[in-house]
């Protein structure tokens, strides 16, 4: 009868484990998804940003590392946007106006969107803020980074200045 019980649990806790492949390792397709504008609610989609290299940030308002990224960030965009590079920012916040005080503060030029609920963030498997993702032309993940320092830049700007010359 225990047997039973156990086998019986134990099939119980694997049925309920999501054991779907991470979409978020390097070398695989970064999942497509259409998000609100955090500025105006207006659907941008990720494929909009096709052939170019992408560096996708999730954050929060409240993520100390994301207040030293975000003006490093926008930086990085404004020197290598015309080369084809885009800042694509996905906030976390349930809160709207938690995001909306943080880029009042520290505004950025580059796309910031919303994902309230999450529901991106768990496809992307974000388990620390910042996570972000260096996506190349063709919509592959080059590269995942957990964290930020503002030492962190100069390494990031070298993969994308690697990925932009392959055009």
């Amino acid at each position: 009868m225990k047997n039973k019980f156990l086998i019986l649990a134990i099939t119980f806790l694997l049925a309920s484990v999501n054991f779907s492949v991470s979409a978020s390792e390097v070398g695989q397709q970064a999942p497509e998804f259409t998000l609100p504008s955090l500025l105006d609610d207006k659907p941008v989609s990720l494929k909009q940003y096709a052939g170019k290299v992408i560096y996708l940030d999730f954050w929060a308002s409240w993520c100390a590392p994301c207040r030293t990224s975000f003006p490093l960030l926008n930086k990085l965009h404004q020197k290598l946007k015309d080369q084809g590079f885009e800042v694509v920012a996905v906030n976390m916040d349930e809160d709207k106006a938690n995001a909306e005080k943080f880029l009042k503060e520290l505004p950025v030029a580059f796309t910031v969107l919303r994902d309230a609920k999450g529901e991106w963030a768990d496809k992307f498997v974000i388990e620390s803020m910042p996570t972000s993702f260096i996506i190349d032309q063709k919509g592959v993940i080059q590269n995942i980074h957990k964290g930020f320092t503002s030492d962190d830049i100069n390494e990031l700007e070298h993969k994308i200045v690697q990925l932009l010359a392959k055009k």
